[in-house]
């Protein structure tokens, strides 16, 4: 009987239980409906659309190399005897950069001139001897008028005045090779002495660095010192296909360097190659700096920045804004009583500082850069006070009041 009782009186419990959980569960349903989902607004952050003007650029990294580099060297083989620069000293041109022993080459303008003086003395013997067989073919000829010379008499004397005349001839031509060997032996003489000559640019360079030292025998063509432009320099740098099409020469550039860090220097595109490496499928770009307080020097790593498009007024809005849906970039744009939002399909452009240039319709006010993944075309928003903590912001749920 007591068992009767407890089942009869669990049967209303089990009804009150059963309406409670339906009850509940349709109250669950009816708030994850449309209905609900729209009566919950979505925390987002904003920031404005702004207007103004934009610039593309790109910063690549190249070396400086100098713009005129060349070796001097001897033409004559010899002992260096004296340097007259060291590293680092300023080279004006047609300046002395060096001497060798000149001994040897003293003596060979000495032989040269002996030679020269010799071959002036035949010659002057061969200009008498033609002098005393043309008065002898006279005097035949006088005497065969006369009949008392033969004409084989005459036709002697006018053979040795021809064959005089033929040494006078070859020993001119010997003063003339005499005078080129001492010709020769003074120019070898004067090459003992080595100047650092150029054509163009500025006529002071600087000595970068020396292979021998006073003492040292060297031969001909072996380089002695390496002189160097310094101003302008030439920041050289490779670029792929995707930049090489917007650069041109005279285009503007701004230089940084880890030497001098927070400064900038100006140059401008001077050189492109017409052709790209192979290996690298990269063109070499030569940029021209200035460098009249001599700071720069060849051989630094450089940043090259230079801006290859820009527009003078254009739609920005963060680079955090844009969103992809459905394979569309576009943004979500606030309404005017920042309650709701917009989708707004865009077409961006140049990116700058964290900011994107972006193309289309109704794109005013401010637009979302926070809480994307929440929000769908149309979605309720709000926006939350910058003086109340995104941490207690944040710990709201979906379904708590605003």
């Amino acid at each position: 009987m007591k068992m009767q009782h407890v089942k009869w009186l669990l049967i209303p419990v089990l009804i009150l239980g059963v309406y409670l959980l339906s009850t509940f569960l349709g109250s669950e349903k009816k708030d994850s409906g449309p209905l609900g989902k729209k009566s919950w607004a979505a925390p987002v952050e904003t920031a404005a659309i702004e207007r103004g003007p934009m610039a593309l650029s790109r910063t690549f990294s190249g070396t400086l190399e100098s713009n005129a580099e060349f070796l001097v060297a001897p033409k004559v083989s010899g002992r260096v005897e004296h340097l007259a620069v060291d590293m680092g000293d300023p080279v004006f041109r047609k300046q002395e950069v060096a001497r060798l022993d000149n001994d040897e080459y003293v003596q060979a303008v000495a032989q040269a001139q002996a030679d020269m003086a010799v071959a002036e003395a035949d010659l002057t013997g061969a200009e008498n001897a033609r002098e005393i067989a043309e008065r002898e073919l006279n005097r035949m000829e006088t005497l065969k008028k006369r009949g008392v010379s033969s004409a084989s008499q005459v036709d002697a004397a006018r053979a040795e005045w021809l064959a005089a005349g033929s040494r006078v001839d070859m020993a001119r031509a010997v003063v003339l090779k005499a005078r080129a060997q001492l010709e020769t032996a003074r120019i070898r003489l004067g090459y003992t002495t080595v100047f650092a000559d150029w054509t163009g640019g500025s006529d002071t360079r600087f000595m970068a660095e020396k292979f021998v030292t006073e003492g040292d025998t060297v031969s001909a063509n072996t380089p002695l010192v390496s002189i160097v432009e310094l101003d302008p320099l030439l920041a050289v740098l490779f670029v792929t296909e995707k930049d090489y099409g917007r650069l041109e020469i005279g285009q503007p550039a701004e230089l940084s360097t880890d030497a001098f860090p927070g400064r900038f220097f100006q140059g401008q595109i001077a050189r492109i190659s017409p052709v790209f490496k192979t290996q690298t499928r990269q063109a070499r770009v030569e940029v021209r700096v200035a460098n009249p307080g001599l700071e720069l020097k060849p051989g630094m790593f450089v940043r090259v920045s230079v801006v290859l498009e820009q527009v003078a007024d254009t739609l920005m809005v963060p680079e955090t804004a844009l969103v992809t849906r459905n394979q569309e970039t576009g943004v979500f744009v606030v309404s005017p009583d920042k309650t709701t939002v917009a989708w707004h399909p865009v077409v961006t452009g140049i990116r700058q500082n964290g900011r994107v240039q972006v193309q289309g319709d109704d794109l005013t006010g401010q637009v979302v850069t926070l809480g994307h993944q929440m929000l769908d075309h149309g979605s309720l928003i709000r926006i939350p006070d910058p003086a109340v903590p995104k941490s207690g912001f944040d710990r709201k749920g979906p379904h708590e009041p605003a």
